[in-house]
């Protein structure tokens, strides 16, 4: 089968297309016909060196993908051979056949076509683990999403409006601000002109953010506990802003708040299979009813991994980005929503 591998060692490492054995799925497990695959942050990171794989996971890029089944492990049941469906992983997406956990497994959601299911899985089962499982979001809670119109926030965005909670977002020009807006965001904030701080006082009439789900980390870690509500919490999922930042702890005993920081990649199967569980039963009929858009920035053939990689970084990209393993898109392809 042919994948995108890293060759090099230290720096940014060269995205090249090699030759791998087709694997073979094991007790439990499932080989998937990748028909896409999403790109995310963490393969970037993995391509620089800054992040280590798991023990026992493919060396190959890609968190998630969407295809048909074409094998079955010993032990799984239920799942038929050409069915649709999306995945979340360790590792091995970027490639034209990946072994998955059965339970890391779920079926496409009705509407959303088999390449865009691509990009749901990491997404998904970030925002429902962090937002509602880890951080216990409810209805009526000022919710603040950094990077409104990112891959997870974009999604985070109409979760949380589905769920009946007040999102708010920070994003980085007058458009994005108008795309959270049109996202579910109740109010936007271009974090360029206007202190995010004063904004979300000014919002929520003093109240602060119930929650703040920060993919930027040192960089705004005073400011986001300037920004919480009493009893508020912090969840640290990226760190595009550094790793080492300062907060002041007596404002966070006298808030009687937490910050907490999560990962999705290395957590045990276990754990990924009731996320997963979760997602398939409360966010997947979100998507079904309309509640829930993808959104998907562009398109690229596998051949094109670095590319594919490039304009994930762009600043003016909305949404996901996606690989897609066969030759029907020869040049990227761009989706507007």
């Amino acid at each position: 089968m042919r994948a995108a591998s890293y060759a090099g060692a230290g720096g940014r490492e060269v995205v090249e297309v090699v030759d791998r054995p087709i694997p073979v799925p094991g007790e439990g497990e499932v080989l998937i016909k990748v028909a896409a695959a999403g790109i995310n942050r963490a393969d970037l990171l993995q391509r620089s060196g800054n992040y280590p794989v798991p023990p026992g996971a493919s060396d190959l890029p890609g968190l998630e993908v969407s295809g048909t089944i074409e094998e079955t492990g010993a032990g799984v049941v239920g799942w038929e051979f050409g069915t649709p469906v999306c995945a979340l992983l360790a590792g091995g997406g970027y490639a034209e056949y990946v072994v998955v956990p059965a339970g890391q497994m779920v079926p496409v959601p009705d509407g959303v076509s088999l390449t865009e299911a691509a990009g749901l899985p990491e997404v998904a089962a970030t925002c429902w683990s962090n937002l509602v499982m880890h951080a216990g979001v409810k209805k009526g809670d000022w919710v603040l999403v950094h990077g409104g119109t990112g891959g997870i926030g974009s999604f985070a965005l109409q979760l949380l409006k589905a769920l009946g909670a007040r999102p708010l977002a920070t994003a980085g020009s007058q458009e994005k601000v108008e795309r959270c807006l049109e996202l579910g965001a109740e109010a936007a904030i271009n974090h360029r002109d206007e202190d995010f701080v004063e904004r979300v006082q000014e919002i929520t009439d003093g109240h602060g953010a119930d929650v703040v789900l920060d993919v930027i980390g040192a960089k705004y870690a005073e400011k986001n506990l300037e920004a919480l509500a009493r009893g508020g919490r912090i969840v640290v999922i990226g760190l595009q802003g550094g790793t080492q930042g300062t907060v002041p702890l007596n404002k966070l005993m006298g808030k009687n708040a937490w910050i907490t920081g999560t990962t999705l990649r290395p957590r045990p199967v276990q754990e990924k299979t009731e996320i997963m569980r979760q997602v398939q039963e409360n966010v997947w009929p979100m998507i079904a009813s309309g509640q829930i858009r993808t959104t998907t920035d562009a398109t690229f053939p596998l051949d094109r991994t670095a590319e594919a990689q490039d304009r994930f970084e762009e600043p003016d990209r909305t949404g996901k980005v996606l690989l897609v393993t066969d030759d029907a898109h020869p040049e990227p392809v761009g989706v507007t929503r």
